[in-house]
């Protein structure tokens, strides 16, 4: 399996151009499966859905990068394989990599409560029931834990996927917490001090809430090391695995590289642009350093961070993570009984389970890319990353289109399958 410093040694093939006529190189995949897969993918370009995306497949040592369309809807700048996306979600696994190292280092302990850290978390008081008034609690049983917090059963997250119209969820958008609101525009401290304001949704260890546990984690990192969420992620993974544009926010040298966001609103609508390449909030460094929803990067520095977990925690220049890590945290930690109780988008729950901050497929019957052990995750904005330990494989998708509705949207299904399908043997 070839490193990403090696990629020259790899067939690579790179098309940035909507000329159907022009000759592909197959990067040592079959030329009729990669064919199939380059008329999919453009078809979501070509009927106006998407204005460009970058698709890498990584197999075995074999390489496929495709770029097509264009930077923005209204612009004929073409895609390249150097944009710079949004990740939004997809930074999750890599908080979680940031925090796993830490407690590798034994400065952190998964059961141990997060209190000293987080005082804002101590003392948890909790809704006796998730739609009933805000003053209306109980104890909390327990402490939170860092294991709470990394498989998003801290008592805190998106309860608009359980009761939308509740006292909760009215009183957590006027607070302006994400997802809410977005970006997230407050101080760590004051973002820290707002959710302390709240009682618990549920208790800790009770349920499956989505998203902020990693926005949690990013702070904890912070304050444990008494530096920035940021510059700690680029000492220990992104310097070490040559991530070299992944960041909170793209350099004014590289803005020509950053692609224009697009969305409708979530109540329908035409669509509009949620972020310039110029002048919007990736280009510029933010006042919260979101670990739930704030990198930028590119599909090379993402085919890198999947090589690194593909191989267990080894490769470039020093081992990120011991293989015993690796492995807990791309197993599943979620009951049963905590999915049934636990709504998210349709269906996700029927293939899937979650691990130490992303997804793990559990289950083969969904579709071609339910691969029991496949593990990743995807982005608001179009993104899409995933390794396959089994098949050895390495998927990247990047455009900077949100999908109209809640779930895994029919491009991103659209890779997948084809993704698959390239491989024969």
């Amino acid at each position: 399996m070839h490193d990403i410093a090696a990629l020259p040694m790899c067939q690579a093939v790179r098309t940035d151009t909507r000329q159907p006529n022009q000759a592909i190189g197959t990067g040592g995949f079959s030329r009729t499966r990669l064919a199939r897969m380059q008329a999919t993918m453009r078809r979501h370009v070509e009927s106006g859905l998407l204005p460009g995306f970058v698709a890498l497949v990584h197999h075995r040592g074999r390489l496929h990068v495709e770029t097509f369309g264009t930077m923005a809807f209204d612009g004929n700048t073409r895609m390249q394989q150097d944009a710079i996306f949004r990740l939004a979600s997809m930074t999750k696994p890599i908080t979680a990599v940031g925090v796993m190292i830490l407690v590798e280092e034994c400065r952190l302990r998964l059961d141990d409560p997060v209190d000293e850290w987080l005082p804002e978390l101590r003392d948890r008081k909790v809704l006796r029931t998730i739609d009933g008034p805000l003053d209306d609690t109980v104890p909390a049983r327990r402490a939170i834990t860092l294991r709470d917090l990394l498989t998003f059963r801290c008592g805190l997250g998106e309860v608009a996927f359980i009761s939308p119209t509740s006292p909760y969820q009215k009183a957590w958008t006027e607070a302006r917490l994400p997802l809410s609101t977005w970006p997230v525009d407050l101080g760590p401290d004051e973002f820290m001090k707002r959710l302390g304001a709240f009682p618990l949704a549920c208790q800790p260890g009770e349920r499956w809430l989505y998203h902020m546990g990693s926005e949690i984690l990013g702070v904890l990192i912070a304050r444990l090391t008494g530096r920035s969420l940021g510059s700690f992620l680029s000492e220990r993974i992104f310097q070490p695995r040559g991530m070299r544009d992944t960041g909170f926010h793209v350099p004014h040298a590289s803005l020509d590289r950053l692609p224009t966001c697009y969305g409708r609103d979530p109540f329908g609508g035409p669509l509009v642009v949620l972020d310039e390449a110029r002048g919007g909030w990736a280009s510029r460094p933010p006042v919260f350093e979101s670990g739930a929803g704030g990198l930028v990067s590119t599909a090379d520095d993402l085919l890198a961070f999947g090589q690194m977990m593909l191989r267990r925690g080894a490769g470039g220049s020093e081992r990120i993570l011991a293989r015993r890590t690796v492995e807990l945290m791309t197993t599943d930690q979620i009951t049963p009984e905590q999915r049934a109780i636990s709504p998210f988008f349709p269906d996700f729950w029927s293939e899937r389970g979650w691990g130490l901050g992303m997804s793990v497929v559990v289950s083969p019957r969904a579709d071609l890319a339910s691969v029991p052990g496949r593990f990743g995750w995807d982005g608001a904005y179009g993104t899409s990353w995933h390794v396959d330990p089994k098949e050895e494989l390495i998927g990247v998708f990047m455009s900077q289109r949100r999908p109209d509705v809640l779930g895994i949207p029919a491009f991103i299904l659209d890779f997948w399958t084809s993704a698959y399908q390239l491989i024969e043997d």
